[in-house]
């Protein structure tokens, strides 16, 4: 995606990408901040030229040259976000919708109007995205199985295989690179939502589709609301014509604040890591606890099962706020069983490790401290405070 920016593919570091990536060009531009471009449509005085340009996105779904032409064909705000996006996990292109669920909608469309609506996906998922697959809503069928079946739950008519690492909300961790190998010529799509391109990067382990909510880490502060799925060139064109015929699109407001969350991404992941590996290994020590889960490759979030009700330690939080979603700068904690993957059979959700007793918390940036006087006092009598690690350092 070029969008009139510099996109030399140079070598920098990951931490420099997300300053500057989208924002090469502001410079020449006399500007330093990226500008938000609110504009629905865009005036053109040529419409033979105009009806070319359309024609020839209706063709392949390029980003039209020039100007633009309408909001819902392509915004250049949104546009700097999704360049941003793509070069932080090593992809070609990248393209963004108003949700996550909007992105994987467009995702099994593009695979279903190409009579490939069969899906081979590994439980646990984020409780829509299994929804989704298991109602059948978009005309989709879905095999669910482990990662070492998904070779033999291929078919013909299979479109797509889905995972997601770290899952929701069990953190599991799946060998994406083995995974991929499994899938032959059927793209694989990893939800690298949890990890973010700070932790891992799964197009460079073979997966031809990058999905996140950028909801969550990518915005980082709760206030925007957005889904982008990172590819091929190839694959982005077919999501665009998807995203302008099914109006999935992305306000620019919302482009200009991810744009910005990109910028501190680094930091923020990192910084957060620290705060969750600390917490996680208190958890562990906690006779209160029964089971922590924190995945090998790290990250902001902890999920751990109480021996008591999960439903108290939700009640009696002060500082970390009781709510759905995670990836912002403070502290989230929420029972999976009863929202984020109510909507998940009951059967289904434990079976993929998803127990009544099980809590979901997102470690924010506040003091370590702070953040365990408040898990300590709402798990119920307190038990001995452990001794400060050096979890969070080996994290």
């Amino acid at each position: 995606m070029d969008n009139g920016m510099d996109t030399r593919r140079t070598t920098r570091a990951l931490a420099t990408e997300a300053v500057h990536a989208g924002r090469d060009d502001l410079a020449g531009l006399g500007l330093h901040a990226p500008p938000i471009d609110l504009s629905t449509t865009y005036p053109s005085y040529d419409s033979r030229a105009e009806a070319a340009r359309i024609d020839a996105f209706a063709t392949t779904g390029a980003e039209p040259d020039g100007p633009p032409v309408y909001g819902r064909l392509g915004n250049p705000t949104v546009a700097r976000f999704e360049t941003a996006l793509a070069r932080l996990e090593g992809t070609e292109s990248a393209v963004a919708f108003a949700s996550g669920m909007a992105a994987l909608s467009a995702v099994l469309l593009v695979r279903g109007s190409m009579g490939l609506r069969h899906v081979v996906a590994v439980r646990p998922l984020y409780g829509c995205s299994d929804h989704l697959l298991t109602a059948g809503l978009l005309g989709s069928e879905v095999t669910w199985t482990d990662p070492a079946g998904v070779a033999d739950a291929l078919r013909p008519d299979t479109g797509l295989v889905l995972v997601e690492s770290p899952a929701n909300p069990t953190l599991a961790e799946i060998d994406l690179r083995a995974v991929a190998h499994a899938c032959g010529s059927v793209p694989l799509l990893v939800d690298n939502t949890f990890a973010t391109p700070v932790l891992q990067r799964p197009a460079e382990q073979g997966a031809r589709l990058v999905l996140h909510s950028a909801t969550k880490y990518l915005g980082g502060h709760g206030d925007v609301l957005a889904g982008v799925v990172a590819c091929d060139e190839e694959f982005a064109g077919k999501l665009r014509q998807v995203r302008f015929a099914t109006g999935g699109v992305l306000h620019p407001l919302a482009g200009y604040l991810l744009l910005r969350g990109l910028s501190t991404l680094p930091v923020r992941v990192r910084a957060a890591s620290a705060n969750a590996a600390e917490l996680a290994a208190r958890l562990a020590a906690d006779p209160r606890v029964s089971r922590v889960h924190y995945p090998r490759i790290g990250g902001a979030m902890v999920a751990f099962e109480v021996h008591g009700d999960p439903h108290a330690v939700i009640a009696g939080v002060r500082l970390i706020t009781p709510a759905v979603s995670l990836g912002s700068v403070d502290s989230l904690i929420q029972h999976p069983a009863s929202i984020s993957h109510r909507i998940v059979d009951a059967d289904d959700r434990r079976d993929a490790g998803v127990s009544d007793r099980l809590l979901r918390l997102s470690v924010g940036l506040e003091d370590i401290e702070d953040l365990w006087t408040d898990l300590d006092q709402a798990l119920g009598t307190p038990a001995r405070r452990p001794a400060r690690t050096e979890a969070a350092a080996r994290g």
